[in-house]
């Protein structure tokens, strides 16, 4: 398959990490961004540092963050291939409790760092005639919890899943491809230890893993004909119940 160079945010940890690590495996460029230098650095280093690694710290909420990362993609690599939107904040408040505040957390992180990223990488893209924008998204924006009051986050990431079908549509004509791919609960730092709590909303009856998504992103990142879809990794939460 053709090397591509491929930028990742929110890579300091769970899925973002196993996605840079998958790529990084398989012989292609990676830019790994984060919000905090630190902990980039960390996972830098963890990743082995090499010649086909790069990182950039920031806030993908701010399109100037985009554009240092096509920037250094580019400018180390020489293209800038796939996108894959990871960065994400999850959290639970009542529905009556979010003020503004908490609302636009979730919004500039989720919706906003989604939409100015791929905004910034789009032009590179156009001229390349070519490349992949992958975001990650939930099947929970069509199947509600109801014990699990998530409104701001699930108001931030079904508006990715309409991003993603309108971008598709948009940028089809010049071989573009968006897609969004929906996890289900994944081991991840974020669920700290109890991620296994809820394998019970899994028809599989067990949580996935890292490398479950990262392996379907690669798959997307190098296939020609997927876009517009909306492609649940979930062990089956968006179909149903285990309730054996």
């Amino acid at each position: 398959m053709k090397k591509q160079t491929i930028i990742v945010t929110g890579a300091s940890s769970g899925i973002g990490k196993e996605v840079a690590r998958h790529f990084l495996a398989n012989g292609d460029n990676v830019v790994i961004n984060s919000l905090t230098a630190d902990k980039l650095e960390q996972v830098y280093q963890e990743l082995g540092a090499g010649e086909n690694l790069a990182m950039v710290a920031g806030d993908v909420s701010d399109k100037r963050t985009g554009d240092k990362l096509v920037a250094v993609a580019i400018e180390k690599f020489g293209s800038a291939d796939v996108l894959v939107n990871n960065a994400g904040i999850f959290e639970t408040k009542p529905f009556l409790e979010v003020d503004e505040a908490y609302l636009d957390r979730f919004l500039n992180t989720n919706l906003k760092g989604t939409y100015f990223t791929t905004q910034a990488i789009i032009p590179q893209m156009l001229e390349q005639q070519n490349g992949v924008v992958i975001n990650i998204g939930t099947p929970l924006v069509n199947h509600a919890l109801a014990g699990v009051p998530i409104t701001a986050q699930m108001a931030s990431k079904g508006a990715i899943q309409a991003l993603t079908i309108q971008l598709a549509g948009e940028f089809g004509k010049d071989n573009i491809r968006v897609n969004t791919i929906g996890p289900g609960t994944i081991r991840t730092p974020m669920h700290g230890d109890k991620a296994d709590q809820t394998a019970g909303l899994h028809l599989l009856n067990r949580v996935g893993e890292v490398e479950d998504i990262a392996e379907m992103v690669y798959a997307v990142a190098k296939s020609n004909f997927i876009t517009g879809a909306i492609i649940n990794v979930d062990g089956g939460i968006g179909a149903g119940r285990n309730l054996g």
